[in-house]
C-alpha cells in the first residue's frame, strides 16, 4: 500500500478496531509476532528499524503510517514487562500478556512454546488521516 507493506493489528472486526485505535491515540507503541507463524509461513522478512508501515483498518483502508524503532526476536518465555507494557493492551503482568497471548494464537491454530521466537515490534505513528510526520 502506497509503496509500504501493510500492519494489520489483531483478526478483523472489534479486534482490529480496539487495536488501531490503541495505536491511533498512542496508547499502543509495540506490538507482537511469531517468527513461524507470522513470518516463515507467510514468506515475509523482519521489520527492521526505520522501516514505514501502512496501517491498515477493518475495511483496508490506510489510517496512518507507523515507523519501526526496535525490534527484538525474543523466546516466548523471556518476552519483557517493558514489551507488554508497550502493547497499550492494560495487562496486569507479564504472566498476563503471555497467557493472553498463548490463547490468541492457539485460537489461530498455532500452539505457542515457551521457546517459540516471538517478534517483538516498537513503532510510532508517523502520521494518519493523511498526515505524514518527518
Amino acid at each position: 500500500m502506497d509503496g509500504m507493506r501493510v500492519m494489520e493489528f489483531g483478526t478483523p472486526g472489534e479486534l482490529r478496531a480496539w487495536l488501531t485505535g490503541l495505536v491511533l491515540s498512542g496508547e499502543k507503541t509495540a506490538t507482537a509476532g511469531l517468527l513461524p507463524l507470522d513470518y516463515h509461513a507467510e514468506g515475509e522478512e523482519v521489520e527492521h528499524v526505520g522501516e514505514r508501515l501502512a496501517v491498515a483498518d477493518n475495511a483496508g483502508a490506510k489510517v496512518a503510517e507507523i515507523e519501526i524503532t526496535r525490534v527484538e526476536l525474543t523466546p516466548f518465555a523471556e518476552v519483557a514487562w517493558e514489551f507488554a507494557q508497550a502493547e497499550g493492551e492494560g495487562y496486569r503482568s507479564v504472566g498476563h500478556w503471555r497467557e493472553t497471548h498463548h490463547r490468541y494464537w492457539a485460537g489461530q491454530g498455532y500452539e505457542v512454546e515457551d521457546s517459540t521466537t516471538v517478534v517483538c515490534l516498537w513503532f510510532r505513528v508517523a502520521g494518519q488521516d493523511g498526515r505524514m510526520a518527518g
